[in-house]
């Protein structure tokens, strides 16, 4: 009985402790990221932006290749995909302008 009672509380010592390095390492982990200012933050957005943007090029080019080798049974919903896809590529160029806009603003302001 009193073995059991030993183990439990080491275990009970051991999690505590475990758990209290993983919420300390992590709240350092958020400060660094709260320390990036915001032309880091615009720079990380415009290259996930760019990322995204590659993505959905590539998806549009697959789809445009299903259009060719397709029959004419799923022809009109691959129209509507790519459709889809090229508004979507449209507003994120649009967006990664604005991004590059205000970048390029914060870089010329001392």
């Amino acid at each position: 009985m009193r073995l059991t009672i030993i183990v439990l509380i080491a275990i009970l010592v051991i999690g505590t402790t475990i758990i209290s390095l993983g919420y300390i390492t992590n709240q350092k982990y958020v400060q660094i990221i709260e320390k990036s200012d915001p032309y880091e933050k615009l720079q990380n957005y415009k290259e996930e932006l760019e990322k995204i943007n590659q993505y959905n090029q590539q998806l549009l080019s697959e789809l445009e290749v299903k259009i060719t080798n397709s029959d004419n049974d799923h022809l009109e919903q691959l129209n509507q995909e790519i459709e889809v896809l090229k508004r979507v590529i449209n507003d994120n160029k649009v967006e990664l302008e604005q991004v590059v806009a205000k970048l390029s603003a914060m870089e010329s302001k001392p």
